[in-house]
């Protein structure tokens, strides 16, 4: 504000992932400009600790964040790894494979002082060496990318958003009804049918969320075999992604945000969903599906007992995430993108 002192901001880099920052990072993050599950400090630490469930052999953590009078203004979740050159280069923690969306974690109103300071701090002598900054997943709408772009440009940087994925979601009116009828009539018509289908089949169908803790567990390992019955995600699963799942899950259901979900045929599990339910929305994150009932299309009834379930308890959105698969489409989903945000390093500024 004109005529106001400005108040210095202190940087600070960690080496190490900083437990004692819990609280304050989830607080930071409740009035972020972008607040996603993907942001919060247990998804961050699992993420780090399993290293993306072994996406990145050679990381080292360059965590920065900023404070004004001791309170905690922005964190830059950074890590530095090599391209594809070998260089080293400045990425975004949860990068690539696990981590849908990404973003710094900042308020609003000090994003553009934030930025301007991590610019700075980033280019000093005493941090870590890096030759390019590679900031993935991010979703087109987030306020960081032009304040970034107008900044770094100021300084002399040249900086580069390219588009990434599709990540459509479908905005939920609160009525399952009202809902079908704003999507293709065909679909409308092939989601009810399908439903019915199911409800009025010789077999036993029904569907539930994982609630109980002592299940927990054995629910975790179910959904990991029915994820396996798709070739790309059987070799996609190794050791260390099925842990990094397994932890990931248990977090979600310590923190209270998960949504797993089973839909049973004569007992049997066809179909299962893992999402996150935070901030009002269900962020859709994988899913796996048996063969054996492939006749009853598993998928498509347990996504259309979720839509009908979270159109009635209110949520806003059931967000699809990365990836334009065409059911997604084919259930009314609109579309918005991802993208990735580059810049060469100065030698000086």
């Amino acid at each position: 504000m004109e005529g106001q002192k400005e108040i210095k901001m202190d940087w600070f880099i960690y080496r190490e992932f900083p437990i004692d920052l819990q609280k304050e990072w989830d607080e930071l993050l409740d009035e972020s400009i972008t607040q996603v599950p993907f942001l919060r400090f247990e998804y961050m630490k699992i993420w780090w600790l399993n290293r993306g469930g072994g996406e990145w052999k050679d990381a080292k953590l360059a965590l920065t964040v900023a404070r004004r009078d001791s309170r905690l203004v922005g964190i830059a979740p950074l890590f530095i790894s090599k391209d594809r050159t070998g260089n080293p280069v400045l990425m975004l923690l949860g990068s690539i494979e696990i981590s849908d969306y990404l973003d710094l974690i900042v308020r609003p109103l000090d994003l553009e002082v934030f930025i301007e300071g991590l610019l700075d701090f980033i280019h000093q002598p005493d941090f870590p060496i890096w030759r390019s900054l590679e900031w993935d997943n991010i979703l087109e709408p987030s306020p960081t990318l032009e304040v970034f772009r107008q900044s770094a440009e100021k300084k002399g940087h040249s900086v580069e958003v390219t588009h990434l994925q599709h990540a459509p979601y479908i905005p939920l009116p609160g009525d399952f009804d009202e809902y079908l009828a704003g999507i293709d009539k065909k679909q409308r018509h092939e989601i009810r049918r399908k439903m019915r289908r199911a409800e009025e089949s010789e077999n036993k169908v029904d569907w539930y969320e994982s609630r109980d803790a002592g299940l927990l567990d054995k629910d975790i390992e179910k959904f990991l075999e029915l994820m396996k019955f798709d070739p790309q995600k059987k070799g996609f699963l190794s050791k260390e992604m099925e842990d990094q799942f397994r932890q990931t899950i248990r977090w979600a259901f310590k923190a209270d945000i998960l949504h797993l979900v089973f839909l049973e045929i004569d007992g049997e599990k066809a179909a299962g969903h893992f999402s996150f339910d935070y901030q009002g929305r269900l962020w859709a994150y994988n899913s796996g599906f048996s063969p054996k009932y492939n006749d009853l299309s598993p998928g498509w009834v347990l996504l259309g007992l979720e839509l009908r379930w979270a159109n009635e308890r209110g949520y806003q959105e059931y967000d699809f995430m990365r990836g334009n698969e065409e059911y997604k489409y084919r259930f009314g989903a609109l579309d918005r993108n991802i993208v990735r945000l580059t810049m060469a390093k100065k030698s000086t500024i």
